[in-house]
C-alpha cells in the first residue's frame, strides 16, 4: 500500500484542464491527418503518480494506463478504481520480475528479446493464460535503450509467434531526443513502415493492430504517422516526482 494523501485541489484541477486539453489535441491532430480520432487511444502514464491522482484521471475518463515499473505498479494497484480500466506495463522488463506481473495487467509493451517472450510464454502457461504483448523496437539504434532493431524484427516476431501462451498484438517504440516535430517525424515514419511492411505479410499467429508510439512531447507527430496508442505522463498529471 502506498502512503495515502490529501490530494491537491489545484492539481486535480490541472489534471482535469491538462486530460481535456491532451483529448482536443489529439482529435485536431487525427483530423489533420484524416483519421479518425476513435482510432486513436490515450494512455495515461501513471509512473510516480499517487493513486488519488491516477484515480481522479480515470473518473475524468482515462480507460489506458500504462506503469513503466512493476514494483510499483504492484504497490498501488489495490487502491486504483481499475474497473473496465486497461493495464500496460511500458517499461523495461527483467526476467526474473515476468513472474510477478503476468496475469496483473492487460498487456505488455517492452519485449525485446526471445528469452523474455520465453519467459512470457513459461509463466503465462503455468498461471492458465495467454500474455498479449507488443515487441519494442528501438528505431533510432540507441545504446542506452531497449529494443530490437528494425532490421532484426521479422526474425524475432516469427520466433515468438510459435511460442504458445503469448500474443504478438503489435509493436512499440521509444524514438531518441528530437529538436523538432519533423526529426521525431521520421522516426515514426521509419516506425511506421516497419509495422505496415510486418502487417502486408500476414505472418502467421502475428496481429498487427497496435502501432504504440508517442509521448507527451511528440504525440501529435506520432498520430500523423499512424500512432493508435499514445503514452502521456507529464502532460497529464504535470513533472515526474522522484524518490
Amino acid at each position: 500500500m502506498t502512503e495515502k494523501i490529501i490530494p491537491n485541489k489545484e492539481r486535480l484541477k490541472s489534471i482535469e484542464d491538462n486530460f481535456k486539453a491532451i483529448n482536443e489535441r489529439i482529435a485536431n491532430a487525427a483530423a489533420a491527418a484524416n483519421r479518425n480520432v476513435q482510432d486513436v487511444r490515450l494512455m495515461a502514464v501513471t509512473k510516480t503518480v499517487e493513486s488519488v491522482y491516477i484515480n481522479h484521471a480515470i473518473g475524468l475518463g482515462a480507460n489506458l494506463i500504462g506503469e513503466n515499473r512493476v514494483q510499483e505498479y504492484l504497490g498501488k494497484k489495490d487502491e486504483l478504481m481499475l474497473d473496465g480500466v486497461e493495464r500496460h506495463l511500458i517499461g523495461h522488463l527483467q526476467t526474473n520480475k515476468v513472474k510477478q506481473i503476468v496475469g496483473e495487467v492487460d498487456m505488455i509493451e517492452s519485449v525485446d528479446s526471445v528469452k523474455l517472450a520465453k519467459e512470457i510464454s513459461r509463466v503465462s502457461a503455468i498461471k492458465g493464460l495467454t500474455t498479449n504483448i507488443l515487441v519494442e523496437v528501438n528505431v533510432g539504434k540507441e545504446a542506452s535503450k531497449s529494443g530490437i532493431y528494425a532490421e532484426e524484427l521479422e526474425e524475432l516476431l516469427i520466433e515468438i509467434s510459435q511460442m504458445e501462451n503469448i500474443k504478438i498484438k503489435g509493436l512499440m517504440t521509444i524514438p531518441p531526443i528530437c529538436e523538432s516535430q519533423a526529426e521525431a517525424g521520421r522516426y515514426f515514419e521509419a516506425m511506421h513502415r516497419a509495422f505496415a511492411d510486418i502487417k502486408d505479410k500476414r505472418l502467421p499467429n502475428i496481429d498487427m493492430d497496435i502501432l504504440s508510439m508517442g509521448m507527451s512531447g511528440d504525440f501529435e507527430e506520432a498520430v500523423k504517422h499512424g500512432s493508435n496508442i499514445v503514452r502521456v505522463g507529464s502532460a497529464i498529471f504535470g513533472a515526474r516526482k522522484y524518490f
